[in-house]
């Protein structure tokens, strides 16, 4: 080839990258482990002890084994969706919109509770259950046009959706709706107003959806500052729950195929910790143990909140690299096991055998 003729390689190279089918970004990440881990290592009224989260580990995979626990189990519980259709996308992007602080200081028959098809749900079931009968109710509470029309959606109308079955309301209703109309803004500002643009935006990466929500939606950017840290401490728990709940509903095809899913850590919650701690796995100082234990309100965003949703989402990741360790041939990842820490809680709960209580925190993260 003569130095006047074209190099067809490089032609075909500027052609790939023209019509925009050339990728020559990293895999995106979502650097929550990163952040967290920086916690873990810094902060000092919290810590994991390591001996128990190893034997937490044995112990967690031998009962995700006896229950042959996967994710079927969320399609299984009966007020989650059971079709696999754009309209079950709409469903758990509102759940998720709107998962966040269902705790409350009253008695389990006070407590805010929502009737639905002749029970009582309460914690983040009474939201399903309360989206449920909304929509059996023909109100579209799934759907971002009824979420940006002024006239439709009022803190009046959302405050019927969630009426509640006791005497205490929804608790951050004004909150709720803040988040709703933002949202509903923002996917028409940004994605024509469809929720499917926003997964195909993210093409079949959990960490770039993830990094989306946490981007374009205020909503979703659960990040917090922690001293000494350079960076925003990313938790992203809703952004996160989102991507799995879409990939456990539709076991792992179609709008749930994810080609990266085990890049979603554990859900910082306020259950997960409670569990950890029980199991021994994670330590709490002193007087975090105190105020957790006399129902003190930790602030959102403080260095104690921070370190117990961080060293808890590194606790699961320690956990999660025992198994693998420990049973190469086992597939598990964070979202599975804070699945059943979540379900084993819960149902330690409903026995009154709890070992500890949980932090209370109000916030929409969470």
């Amino acid at each position: 080839m003569s130095d006047d003729e074209a190099d067809p390689e490089l032609l075909e190279l500027l052609r790939a990258h023209l019509q925009g089918r050339l990728k020559v970004d990293d895999e995106p990440e979502t650097g929550v482990l990163q952040g967290v881990e920086w916690v873990y290592d810094n902060g000092i009224d919290v810590a994991i002890d390591m001996r128990a989260s190893k034997n937490a580990a044995e112990t967690i995979y031998q009962q995700m084994q006896e229950r042959d626990y996967s994710t079927a189990s969320w399609t299984d519980n009966e007020l989650h969706p059971k079709t696999k259709d754009e309209a079950t996308v709409a469903f758990i992007f509102t759940m998720d919109l709107l998962n966040f602080s269902f705790w409350s200081e009253l008695p389990q028959d006070e407590r805010f509770a929502i009737e639905y098809k002749g029970k009582q749900w309460t914690g983040y079931w009474s939201l399903v259950a309360a989206m449920q009968r909304a929509l059996d109710e023909g109100i579209p509470i799934t759907d971002p046009s009824y979420w940006v029309d002024d006239d439709q959606l009022t803190l009046q109308s959302l405050k019927h959706i969630f009426r509640s079955s006791t005497e205490e309301e929804m608790p951050l209703l004004q909150e709720r709706f803040d988040c709703l109309r933002e949202s509903g803004q923002v996917l028409f500002d940004k994605y024509d107003g469809s929720i499917l643009n926003l997964l195909d935006q993210a093409d079949g990466s959990a960490a770039r959806l993830v990094n989306l929500l946490a981007k374009d939606f205020e909503c979703f950017r659960d990040e917090h500052h922690f001293e000494g840290s350079q960076k925003p401490i990313r938790i992203l728990k809703r952004a996160q729950i989102l991507v799995a709940d879409m990939w456990a509903c539709f076991q792992g095809e179609s709008y749930g195929s994810f080609y990266d899913i085990d890049k979603i850590t554990m859900f910082a919650d306020y259950r997960i910790p409670q569990i950890l701690v029980s199991l021994g796995a994670l330590y709490l100082s002193p007087s975090v143990a105190s105020a957790i234990k006399s129902s003190k309100i930790i602030e959102s965003g403080s260095s104690w909140e921070v370190q117990l949703r961080a060293c808890s989402i590194w606790c699961v990741e320690l956990i999660r690299r025992e198994i693998v360790k420990k049973h190469p041939k086992t597939h598990v990842n964070a979202i599975l096991i804070d699945f059943f820490l979540y379900d084993t809680i819960k149902e330690l709960e409903a026995t009154g055998q709890e070992k500890f209580p949980h932090h209370r925190t109000r916030s929409i993260w969470y």
